[in-house]
């Protein structure tokens, strides 16, 4: 309870002010004159203006508020071994108990069962100060945090000014022998090799030396014997793009607590070089540069382009010192380097005397070992001289029947091509028809292979794509894309379809009409199937555990079935259908949670002390210490108990008030006043 003194002026406190100056000076002068009853004004002055300030004594009525003591539960990853989880679950359900029968605190429990998705490890304060966040710091008692010491977001300074006690789950000297990746790129070259580093950890063990497992896309490719403690590199060669698995293994061992870190998982994002692309254009029209400027604006395409004018046929008499053009380098374009590009693309090309039929051959064999060409066609494709009438027809997935049809028609996206990842969803496919405009040449062609995507007049097949041997090839029936580019009656989706027919020839995973990929995330995992097919098997799952369940996919887009996995544990999981097969990993690849298993004192210590907390060990309630209330300045641990700030903040729940002046009492100090003012001056 307080009590003090409280103004609340019947006016103006200037003018208060003014009038003790005015009446203090005249009383004053009249004393210093030694004019009668001068001493008796002065109080008479000094108790009106005291008078006018209305004092008051006041008393606050004040309850006071609990202490707030947090209790945070460690349910990690790490804790969910030898027993740990039933026994911390054990332990803070009874501590929780205990405090909430203590009288004057609040308790208020957190559970941390995952990091945040932007953070590796254990995190303990940072939740611990969200849920301290509204509390003022005189009401903070402490907080007790029931973990395995397996903390990796302990901060350097006490984040409150109470006690903070840990009560570690685990037993002393526990084995667990653990590979950890101590170095490993990020992204490598496809068909680079790269080198990661390992470790293998086993405190306390007699072995001296392990056998190192390799593993890359889940596929054994050596074994070898390491010595424990010492870095191990490991050539990882990069075979394909998108990410590259390269897992290590090292067998257990009786006694330790767990296998999970048996195995570490390092993935490196296979990064193609700038992709080479030879363009060959034949007569020259009004769409020759489109295929050009699309390629030239891609960063990742390196681009050499030939546009014969000039066949050796032609002979106009211009002297040969005379012509601004470069010779056309077949022999080394199609006999010595050819295997150096990506892509091949034909635009309106047909044999002009230019490449002899052995080169085409060439080509020929070059997509049956995994080359890719592109053929876009015009009418020269349905002539005489079209390729179709070269070694390369082998390779071709449609053959002209030998009409042009000259008439306006609208592309459209087949029925199997809305399933292709190349032509699914382009923008304007959705209407009927696609709200995009109209082309006016289409070479006729009869499908001998491959998938028609898109059909163009009459139905027939516009964009035909084909898997030859190990290659790839693609055939646009029509030279009028062009129309789409310059915006023609409102164009159409050239960009997207362009790009995706490209890098699909060029063998980009993502556009893979034939795939499994587990899409993971920090706490997420999706599996996607990619088909062309009506409808597709369940998927076979197996965790970081080595649990297998069946999921069973459902159709989010057509050609596309997905399912997602609620709440997937951390690591590397795998995926089949029985014909393909995917692996994802959820979470960092080599995270903290799993480097170091061991139950640990030492992590929370320094700040345990620095709060004058404790750390201690239990493994049951028996171990559960008592819970003592203490004021500042107090010891704050012992052996068998754990001390908590007593809160000495305070609610103000009223206010009593006494006026000085008011009623008689004040009336007669007045009156008194006046009166001895009068008397002194009558006598």
């Amino acid at each position: 309870m307080d009590v003090s003194v409280a103004f609340s002026p019947f006016v103006p406190v200037w003018l208060v002010a003014a009038f003790a100056v005015v009446g203090l000076t005249l009383a004053g002068l009249g004393v210093v004159r030694h004019v009668r009853g001068s001493a008796f004004r002065l109080v008479a002055v000094a108790l009106f203006a005291i008078a006018l300030l209305n004092p008051a004594l006041q008393r606050e009525i004040r309850e006071p508020l609990d202490g707030v003591v947090a209790v945070v539960v460690d349910r990690s990853q790490s804790q969910r071994t030898a027993g740990r989880l039933a026994a911390t679950d054990r332990v803070a359900a009874d501590l929780t108990r205990r405090l909430e029968a203590t009288p004057g605190l609040e308790v208020r429990t957190l559970t941390v069962d995952r990091p945040p998705a932007d953070q590796d490890g254990t995190a303990l304060f940072g939740p611990l100060a969200d849920l301290l966040g509204d509390v003022p710091p005189d009401r903070i008692a402490g907080a007790v945090m029931v973990t395995d010491g397996q903390v990796h977001d302990v901060p350097e300074t006490a984040p409150f000014n109470a006690p903070l006690h840990a009560l570690v789950v685990g037993e002393e000297d526990e084995r667990d022998r653990r590979i950890e990746i101590v170095a490993a790129p990020r992204f490598g070259l496809v068909g680079s090799t790269q080198t990661i580093k390992v470790r293998v950890e086993d405190a306390g063990a007699a072995e001296t030396s392990v056998p190192l497992e390799v593993r890359i896309d889940d596929e054994v490719v050596e074994t070898r014997t390491v010595t424990v403690g010492e870095e191990v590199e490991v050539a990882a060669p990069i075979k394909h793009g998108g990410d590259n698995f390269f897992q290590f293994a090292v067998p257990s061992v009786p006694g330790e607590l767990t296998d999970v870190n048996n195995t570490a998982v390092a993935i490196v994002e296979g990064v193609r070089e700038n992709l080479r692309v030879l363009l060959v254009s034949g007569e020259p029209h009004a769409g020759e540069r489109t295929w050009r400027n699309l390629l030239k604006s891609d960063a990742s395409v390196d681009l050499v382009h030939f546009t014969i004018l000039r066949p050796p046929e032609k002979q106009d008499g211009t002297p040969i010192n005379e012509l601004s053009l470069i010779a056309f380098p077949t022999r080394e374009l199609f006999s010595q380097k050819i295997d150096e590009f990506d892509l091949i693309v034909f635009d309106r090309y047909h044999r002009r005397n230019v490449l002899p039929s052995l080169y085409f051959d060439n080509i020929a064999q070059y997509v049956l070992n995994g080359g890719a060409v592109l053929i876009a066609a015009g009418p020269d494709y349905a002539g005489p001289r079209s390729i179709y009438h070269t070694p390369l027809a082998a390779a071709l997935p449609a053959a002209p029947s030998g009409d042009v049809i000259e008439a306006p028609f609208r592309p459209a996206v087949s029925e199997r091509g809305a399933r292709h990842p190349v032509t699914r969803e382009l923008p304007g496919s959705e209407a009927s028809p696609p709200a995009w405009s109209d082309w006016f040449r289409q070479v006729e062609t009869i499908p001998v292979a491959g998938e028609t995507v898109m059909t163009g007049a009459n139905a027939s097949p516009l964009l035909t794509l084909s898997r030859e041997g190990e290659g790839r090839v693609a055939m646009m029936m029509s030279d009028h894309i062009w129309l789409w580019a310059r915006g023609f009656d409102g164009g159409g989706p050239h960009v997207p379809l362009m790009r995706r027919l490209s890098h699909w020839l060029m063998k980009e995973p993502e556009l893979e009409e034939e795939a499994l990929r587990l899409d993971a995330g920090a706490g997420s995992l999706t599996i996607e199937r990619q088909t062309l097919a009506d409808g597709v098997a369940p998927v076979t799952l197996t965790t970081p555990s080595g649990e297998t369940q069946d999921v069973t996919l459902e159709e989010s887009a057509p050609g596309l079935w997905t399912a997602d996995i609620a709440d997937p544990e951390m690591g590397l999981y795998r995926a089949t259908d029985g014909t393909l097969t995917a692996l994802g990993h959820v979470g960092p690849a080599n995270p903290l949670e799993a480097r170091d298993l061991r139950s640990d004192t030492e992590r929370l210590a320094p700040i345990a002390e620095a709060t004058r907390g404790s750390v201690r060990r239990v493994n049951d309630v028996a171990d559960t210490p008592r819970i003592l209330m203490r004021t500042e300045g107090r010891a704050m641990a012992g052996s068998d108990w754990l001390g908590l700030r007593q809160s000495e903040a305070s609610e103000l729940v009223g206010v009593d008030r006494l006026p000085l002046f008011a009623g008689f009492l004040g009336l007669a100090f007045l009156i008194a006043a006046v009166g001895g003012t009068w008397w002194r001056e009558g006598h």
